[in-house]
C-alpha cells in the first residue's frame, strides 16, 4: 500500500512539474516573441512613465527626413507637436489620451535612448533628459499630400504601397482630426456615439468590396476551369436571373455579347452573377482563405480582419450577390491593397509595414526593418491572367479608362459597392498598380457614398500615380 501511494505521489509531482515547466515556457515565448513589444507599448504600462522621466520622446520622420511628430519644450513642459496637422493623423497617431498609430506601436522605442554613454552621464550630472530614439517611417510626404487632397471633402481611405517590399508610402483616412488638438477635442469625440473620426478606415474600415471582388471571382473561375476561360461567352441584356433571383448591371447598362475579359473590363454584374452560379463554394472559400480573408496578417499595423461569409447552405441570391462583391463579404482597403500587390508581384504577398528603421539622436541606425513575405496567394500564371484582365479595365475602354495615358501603363479594377437599400447609395472603389510591365506601386482608394468607382475613385488614383511618376498635374 505504501509503495502504491508513493508512486502516486511521484507521478502527481511529475505531472504538475511538467505543467509548471510548460507554463513557464509558454510565458517566456509569449513575452519574447508574441507580445513583448505590445506590452511595452501599452499606455497602461507604468514602465513607460518611468522612462519618460529620463528621456525626451523621439521624433517620427518621413522617409526623406521630414518631421511628422516631435517634442518641443514650452514653459518647461514637453509638448508633442505634429507639423503636418491632419495630414498624417491616423497613420502617425497621437500620444495623449492614450495612443494610436505609430505613436502607439513604437511608443517604447520612441522613449528608449541609445545616446552615447558619455552624453547620458553628462545629462545626468546636469539634470537634463536624454533624447529618445527616432522612428524613420516609409511614408512619402508628397504622396500623402496628393492622396489627402485628392480625397477632398469625401470620407474614405487611400493606401499606397511599394509592390516589391510592402512599404506603406501613403495612408489616408477621412474624416480626420488635428492630433495637436486631441486633448481639447477628446471629450467631444468620446461623447458623440456616432463619431468615427478616430477610426483608421484604411486598416480598420470594413466595406462591401463591390466589383473589386471580381478579381477574386475571376481567379476562382480560372482555377475551376483549369486555367482556360477562352470558351466563355455571355450575352448581357442588363440583368441575369437564376432560381427566381435577379442581378442587374450598374445603372441598367446593357453590355451585349462579351467574353470573359470584356465582362471584367466592363464590370458586368450580369455576367459575373452567371459566373458565380457555376462556382463550387468550398473551393471558393479555400481561395479566399489563401487571399487572407478571415486570416491574421503579419503586419505590425493595427487592422481588422476581412470576411468572406458565403456558405453552401446560402441562397442563390447570396451566391450571385457575393460574386459581384455584395452580400455579407467585407474587406478593408489594406487587404484589398495586399491582394492587388500580390497580383502585381507574381503572387507573392508582402507584409505591409510603415517603420523603416530606428535611429539614435545622432542618426546611427539602432534597428533596420526588412521586407518580409506574408504568403504566396497565387501562381505566376494566375497573376499574369489577372494582370491582363486588370490591364483591360484601363486600356480596352473599361471602367478604369480615365487612367489610360502616354506616360505609364496601369492595371486595376473599379467598384461601386452598394451599402443600403437605396440602390443609388454606393461607395466608389479603385485598386490597381503601375507600371504594368514592372509594377512599382499599388494604390487602393475608397470614396464613401460617392457613386461609381470609375467616376470618383479612379481620378484619385490617377493623381497619386502621376505624382509618383513625376507627371505635372
Amino acid at each position: 500500500m505504501f509503495k502504491v501511494r508513493k508512486l502516486e505521489i511521484i507521478l502527481t509531482s511529475l505531472f504538475f512539474s511538467v505543467l509548471m515547466i510548460a507554463l513557464i515556457v509558454n510565458i517566456v515565448i509569449y513575452m519574447k516573441r508574441d507580445s513583448a513589444e505590445a506590452i511595452n507599448n501599452n499606455y497602461n504600462n507604468s514602465r513607460q512613465e518611468i522612462i519618460a522621466k529620463q528621456n525626451i520622446r523621439g521624433r517620427i520622420l518621413s522617409r526623406d527626413g521630414d518631421v511628422l511628430a516631435g517634442t518641443n519644450i514650452e514653459n518647461g513642459q514637453e509638448v508633442r507637436i505634429y507639423p503636418y496637422r491632419n495630414l498624417f493623423a491616423h497613420v502617425v497617431g497621437y500620444a495623449v489620451k492614450g495612443k494610436a498609430g505609430i505613436e502607439n506601436s513604437e511608443s517604447m522605442n520612441l522613449l528608449l535612448s541609445h545616446e552615447k554613454m558619455s552624453d547620458k552621464i553628462q545629462n545626468q550630472l546636469s539634470s537634463a533628459k536624454n533624447y529618445g530614439d527616432n522612428v524613420i517611417t516609409t511614408l512619402d510626404v508628397d504622396l500623402q499630400k496628393t492622396a489627402y487632397d485628392a480625397l477632398g471633402a469625401y470620407n474614405g481611405a487611400v493606401v499606397v504601397t511599394e509592390v516589391s517590399t510592402g512599404k506603406v508610402l501613403a495612408m489616408v483616412s477621412k474624416p480626420d482630426f488635428d492630433p495637436n488638438e486631441i486633448a481639447d477635442i477628446w471629450d467631444g469625440i468620446v461623447a458623440d456615439e456616432n463619431s468615427s473620426v478616430l477610426l483608421n478606415r484604411a486598416t480598420q474600415g470594413l466595406y462591401p468590396p463591390g466589383s473589386t471582388f471580381k478579381i477574386v471571382s475571376a481567379l476562382e473561375y480560372y482555377r475551376e476551369n483549369g486555367g482556360d476561360v477562352s470558351g466563355y461567352r455571355f450575352n448581357c441584356s442588363g440583368k441575369y436571373s437564376y432560381e427566381g433571383c435577379t442581378i442587374r448591371c450598374y445603372h441598367g447598362s446593357v453590355h451585349g455579347s462579351e467574353d470573359f475579359k470584356q465582362s471584367f473590363a466592363k464590370s458586368c454584374n450580369a455576367s459575373f452573377a452567371n459566373v458565380g452560379t457555376t462556382l463550387a463554394i468550398p473551393s471558393w472559400q479555400k481561395t479566399c482563405k489563401e487571399l487572407l480573408f478571415d486570416c491574421p496578417l503579419d503586419t505590425p499595423i493595427s487592422y481588422k480582419q476581412s470576411h468572406f461569409k458565403l456558405q453552401e447552405t446560402d441562397s442563390a441570391n447570396d451566391l450571385m450577390q457575393t460574386s459581384i462583391g455584395q452580400g455579407d463579404t467585407q474587406i478593408t482597403p489594406l487587404l484589398l491593397n495586399m491582394i492587388t500587390s500580390s497580383v502585381a508581384n507574381k503572387g507573392k504577398c508582402m507584409v505591409p509595414y510603415v517603420v523603416d528603421r530606428l535611429e539614435d539622436h545622432d542618426g546611427n541606425v539602432v534597428r533596420q526593418n526588412h521586407p518580409a513575405q506574408q504568403c504566396v496567394t497565387m501562381t505566376e500564371d494566375e497573376s499574369a491572367f489577372l494582370t491582363e484582365l486588370m490591364r483591360s479595365v484601363v486600356e480596352d475602354g473599361g471602367t478604369g479608362r480615365k487612367l489610360k495615358n502616354d506616360n505609364y501603363t496601369a492595371a486595376g479594377k473599379t467598384g461601386s459597392a452598394e451599402y443600403s437599400s437605396a440602390k443609388d447609395d454606393s461607395h466608389a472603389w479603385f485598386t490597381g498598380f503601375a507600371p504594368v510591365e514592372n509594377p512599382q506601386i499599388a494604390v487602393t482608394v475608397i470614396v464613401e457614398s460617392a457613386g461609381s468607382g470609375g467616376e470618383y475613385a479612379v481620378p484619385v488614383a490617377k493623381r497619386i500615380f502621376d505624382t509618383y511618376f513625376g507627371i505635372a498635374q
